[in-house]
């Protein structure tokens, strides 16, 4: 298992900022990526939408040799990572809102989290909260359509900037000193925020994190790839290349991005 690949899904391009942390991480592993921008945002469905769209993910991964499989997507590791554990025979690394770091660092008591409804409706995301950060005060936030503005291309627009206003505003009243980035597609909004968010404020999201589980996964089922090869990279997208490719320009994957009517 060694040599097969890394896969990753998630819905749409916001894994990529995930994939990018891994790949600094283990450059000698093959990476698949999975971009199911189609069905973008997983946020606003249904817990069963989840569930199915996961599986379809996971098996598309599968079929293609995947030895462990990254979930870059809060809504589904937060609502359907359990279920997948539960029905397939190989490892899954998921991704939570670092509410835990937050909840450590704060000096205000105060921490807010920038995530999508289906995490923050999520059991496994009350959970979490209750575990690590019952005494401090968390300001939950939907940041509505920021996912598919992004998805669009449109991270730097007006529009992009007006609802992060919006959603900063009962943040920022409450007194909030770490903002959680709870969905990996607001990676990319981490330079309009650090503009909009008074000096102080520490934006804290979970790429770094998931790489270092991967290794130490892959490190525990001695299934890392030593060899020293060049790395083969290739993403996958039911929506537009040339917008996935966008994400990928400063790594020079972009040309190795294949659409994928699924």
């Amino acid at each position: 298992m060694n040599n097969h690949p890394i896969g990753v899904f998630d819905s749409g391009v916001g894994g990529i900022s995930i994939w990018k942390e891994i790949n600094k991480l283990l450059p000698n592993e093959d990476t698949i990526y999975l971009a199911d921008s189609r069905n973008a945002p997983y946020g606003e469905k249904t817990k069963d939408a989840v569930w199915n769209l996961s599986v379809k993910n996971t098996e598309f991964l599968l079929q293609k040799g995947c030895k462990i499989i990254v979930v870059a997507c809060n809504t589904a590791t937060t609502n359907a990572i359990s279920y997948l554990r539960a029905k397939y025979d190989v490892p899954f690394i998921g991704i939570e809102p670092a509410i835990k770091p937050a909840a450590l660092k704060s000096r205000t008591k105060t921490v807010g989290v920038l995530a999508t409804q289906g995490t923050l409706s999520s059991h496994l995301f009350h959970i979490t909260a209750q575990n690590h950060a019952s005494s401090i005060k968390i300001i939950e936030q939907e940041g509505t359509g920021l996912v598919s503005l992004i998805e669009s291309g449109q991270v730097e627009s007006e529009k992009t900037k007006k609802l992060l206003r919006g959603y900063l505003a009962p943040m920022l009243a409450a007194g909030i000193d770490h903002l959680v980035l709870g969905c990996t597609h607001y990676a990319y909004l981490v330079p309009l925020l650090q503009n909009l968010l008074p000096e102080g404020i520490k934006i804290i999201d979970c790429g770094e994190a998931v790489a270092k589980q991967t290794f130490n996964v892959l490190t525990k089922s001695d299934t890392l790839n030593l060899a020293g090869h060049k790395s083969e990279h290739r993403f996958y997208t039911n929506a537009e290349v040339d917008i996935l490719g966008l994400f990928l320009k400063e790594v020079k994957a972009h040309k190795n991005v294949d659409f994928l009517d699924f």
